[in-house]
């Protein structure tokens, strides 16, 4: 049976978790957590230098790990701190080259389910009908 889709962390609590769950994430750029909603989770990256590819485009792994990482807040979000959430599938097309300033994924549980989670992250650039990349995310889930 699916989940309701009601938030029980907060952007403060989600951040928290974060900085918990990941001590290493102040010593290199980092997702921050812009909102949180019913079924829906916003985050943003300020890419540096070292996420640059050849073309001084962000490269495809920065990409694909702020579309995980998106797709882990919206789920912690909703089902609270487990850590042990953990990625089964990711799927991600790239649709723009993304260039070396903010950019943002949006993420929307399609399903949460007992033990697995299936999440639409659009990334985007400057304004949100400027889709960078689409991904979609499972996420086995624990017991809990």
């Amino acid at each position: 049976m699916a989940r309701e889709l009601i938030p029980v962390m907060t952007v403060p609590e989600l951040e928290g978790f974060f900085d918990q769950a990941f001590p290493d994430r102040s010593s290199a750029p980092d997702a921050v957590v812009v909102s949180v909603e019913a079924g829906r989770v916003q985050i943003k990256l300020t890419p540096d230098h070292k996420n640059l590819r050849p073309g001084s485009l962000v490269s495809g792994p920065t990409q694909m790990g702020l579309a995980d990482r998106a797709a882990y807040a919206v789920i912690i979000a909703h089902i609270g701190p487990v850590a042990m959430a953990v990625t089964s599938n990711l799927n991600y097309s790239f649709l723009r080259g993304v260039q070396l300033r903010d950019f943002h994924a949006d993420a929307r549980l399609l399903k949460l389910g007992r033990r697995l989670a299936t999440v639409d992250v659009q990334l985007w650039q400057d304004d949100p009908t400027n889709l960078i990349g689409q991904a979609t995310v499972t996420y086995a889930l624990p017991d809990t």
